[in-house]
């Protein structure tokens, strides 16, 4: 009865010990000037659940704000911190923050995913910020 009990407090003070060890997720915002539609918001979706995974990469959950063209990411320290993410978005296509897409990801983003300067974004009274029903 006492190994039993005397195993039973070990795995407890084990299990703590785990949980103390791992650090709690945080946010972090990453704004993104061709991030404005809903056709970018699936383009950055896909890539971020194939390429990066969610618990592998460290990425807990993120929120895209296509108004704003901004996404936040829960990430969990331990794996991943901000400038890797920021790296993971420009290796996607698109920009974050200061940081430039890559060039090669870039030119396969679909014309609507483009930067305002060439031409992509919202038009004038076509707003693509919501996905049309068809």
């Amino acid at each position: 009865m006492k190994k039993i009990l005397l195993s039973i407090i070990c795995c407890l003070a084990i299990g703590k010990m785990v949980n103390a060890q791992q650090a709690k997720p945080e946010w972090v915002s990453i704004k993104s000037n061709n991030l404005k539609c809903w056709e970018c918001k699936e383009v950055l979706d896909k890539y971020l659940l194939e390429e990066k995974g969610i618990i592998e990469g460290g990425l807990v959950q993120w929120k895209i704000n296509l108004l704003q063209g901004e996404i936040r990411i829960q990430y969990l320290p331990n794996y991943t911190n901000p400038d890797a993410l920021k790296v993971t978005l420009n290796n996607a296509g698109f920009d974050a923050d200061d940081t430039k897409a890559s060039e090669d990801a870039y030119k396969k983003l679909p014309p609507a995913c483009k930067r305002a300067a060439d031409g992509g974004g919202p038009q004038p009274r076509k707003p693509c910020h919501v996905k049309p029903y068809n």
